[in-house]
């Protein structure tokens, strides 16, 4: 794609925030469609972030971590190991060559907020939090299952910067269970769940504070932006499938998407059996 209104391209890190401006990451996006108000383009590499940090208490992914970067962790706890496959699933899911597995970033793809979105899919199942820098400095702290409000759309401002994303200990520690379907064997993701049944608390103070025997079930990609339903221990199939049709087709739900890479009925019963498959795998 040729850039054509793109005049400068300077480090993010030397640069003040301005109208026409764009943070590059990877450019896996930004470099594949036009950007007519783009003029010049802040190179986030020039922050040097760890790509990812893990600590007892979680893990911290820099927001120009790499799709190729991180399936790659080979976690030093254990307890993360079941984490660490999870996030290759969800690296996996993304449709597209390792060519743009090695330059597509975590950050970026949360920032594009598209339904289908993996790391969106990833970090809202577990808990995950994004760390944001204003263009005045001031730091504030979003649930990404938050942060993505819409196909397309999310709680950022013109120039915020995602940093990092935290995932919390006791989310990662917890038992998983993924399940992804498309159209076609290689087509964009049209239903993505993710299963998680916890062993323990969560610490007070944790944004998303999950509770001891928590089972969570997020649910991307059939909808705009992503849907968590919240239990204290195993839900019943007949309970789970209420509270989904509750949470997508009740009041002030977001309802199923209903395009080309799937029909809205179709989406909606896809979702049902795969929260009903992926509660049963959790709790086997």
């Amino acid at each position: 794609m040729d850039l054509n209104t793109v005049a400068e391209f300077a480090p993010a890190t030397d640069a003040a925030w301005r109208d026409g401006d764009a943070w590059l990451g990877g450019g896996s996006w930004l470099f594949s469609v036009p950007q007519p108000k783009v003029t010049r383009l802040l190179d986030l590499q020039a922050f040097g972030w760890t790509p990812l940090a893990e600590r007892a208490d979680g893990v911290l992914i820099g927001a120009t971590c790499t799709f190729a970067q991180l399936a790659s962790w080979q976690p030093e706890r254990p307890g993360y190991a079941g984490a660490a496959l999870l996030a290759r699933q969800c690296c996996h899911a993304l449709l597209g060559s390792f060519k743009v597995h090695n330059v597509a970033t975590v950050g970026g793809n949360i920032c594009l907020s598209l339904p289908a979105g993996p790391m969106t899919s990833l970090a809202s199942a577990l808990d995950g939090v994004a760390l944001v820098r204003s263009p005045d400095a001031f730091r504030r702290d979003v649930p990404v299952g938050d942060l993505v409000t819409g196909d397309g759309r999310n709680a950022l401002d013109p120039g915020d910067l995602l940093t990092h994303v935290w995932l919390p200990a006791y989310a990662l520690t917890g038992r998983t269970a993924f399940r992804q379907l498309s159209l076609s064997p290689v087509g964009r993701s049209a239903v993505l769940v993710i299963a998680r049944r916890d062993s323990g608390a969560a610490p007070a103070g944790i944004v998303n504070q999950a509770g001891a025997g928590t089972t969570v079930v997020t649910v991307t990609a059939a909808t705009p932006h992503p849907v968590q339903l919240r239990f204290a221990g195993p839900p019943s199939a007949a309970e789970a499938l209420e509270s989904l049709d509750a949470a997508v087709l009740g009041d002030g739900g977001p309802g199923y998407l209903d395009d080309v890479h799937g029909s809205a009925a179709w989406r909606a019963a896809m979702t049902r059996r795969l929260v009903t498959e992926s509660l049963a795998e959790i709790s086997g």
